[in-house]
């Protein structure tokens, strides 16, 4: 959609897209779009990674280039991008111009339209809120992080070389790349997998954290349940369960026995899934 034809703006960070996210979406209209003010902290779904949770347009300033606004300069900016602009959806949190001195408030007064100001959600009696979903993830509670979102954490990287004893020695792997997302909590996870540009995820075993049964690196590795993994360049993993913390095993019989039990564990968490 062209952005002439806009008519209605979200203005927000926005990383995570999560389900507080998605209820200002929801005030946009046919003809809405949304603003995302970038930080630099977004590390849930880094640059073009929101596209994947809405189908409106996304406009991306970065704050570093507005920061300097006045509100009136800011709302003046937002007019001239959108010239049919009737109505800013925003949080009850949000804050914007020079110094965050501006509010909603002052927004309404600034703003010649509509300006819609969407209360926090809360599930289970808790604020949904980006910074949450972050501390969830650092503390492997991923189920939690997923009620949050709305979706499975879902991270992209590119397929890299690994230690080079998988397939002779333990299972074959994807080992991957995965520069500007918070990576969880060290440990194995029931996860999905999608390679390259495949339209459907396989069910999998992922680990992500130090090999301290082996060279000591850091890594984040997949393995696809009953298949045989074919050669990719990129690959995604969509977190769906923690199984248990990363742990040092003393011989690699027994690694590869613990491996051969978090894949049928995976397999049981996965097995409900419709994939």
């Amino acid at each position: 959609m062209a952005l002439s034809k806009v008519d209605a703006i979200a203005v927000g960070g926005f990383d995570g897209m999560h389900v507080g996210h998605q209820h200002l979406f929801e005030e946009l209209g046919e003809n809405g779009a949304i603003v995302v003010i970038e930080t630099g902290y977004a590390n849930l779904t880094p640059g073009c990674e929101r596209e994947r949770y809405s189908h409106y347009p996304i406009v991306y300033y970065s704050l570093e280039e507005i920061r300097h606004l006045e509100g009136a300069e800011f709302v003046d900016m937002l007019g001239k991008k959108f010239p049919r602009l009737r109505k800013i959806v925003v949080g009850y949190d949000f804050h914007f111009g020079k110094n965050r001195r501006y509010s909603h408030a002052d927004l309404g007064q600034l703003f010649g339209g509509e300006v819609v100001v969407v209360e926090q959600v809360c599930i289970g009696g808790d604020s949904v809120h980006s910074h949450k979903i972050r501390a969830k993830i650092q503390i492997g509670d991923i189920e939690g992080a997923n009620r949050f979102l709305g979706h499975n954490y879902r991270i992209n990287g590119t397929v890299v070389r690994g230690q080079g004893i998988g397939k002779t020695d333990l299972v074959p792997t994807i080992n991957l790349e995965c520069p500007g997302y918070l990576l969880p909590y060290e440990g194995v996870y029931a996860a999905l997998t999608r390679i390259d540009d495949e339209e459907h995820f396989h069910p999998s075993v992922v680990f992500v954290g130090h090999r301290v049964s082996t060279d000591g690196s850091y890594a984040l590795e997949s393995h696809i349940l009953g298949e045989n993994i074919p050669e990719c360049r990129r690959a995604s993993v969509s977190f769906v369960k923690f199984l248990r913390k990363n742990r040092k095993f003393e011989s690699l019989d027994a690694l590869k026995k613990a491996i051969h039990d978090d894949i049928l564990a995976a397999r049981s968490e996965l097995l409900h899934l419709s994939l």
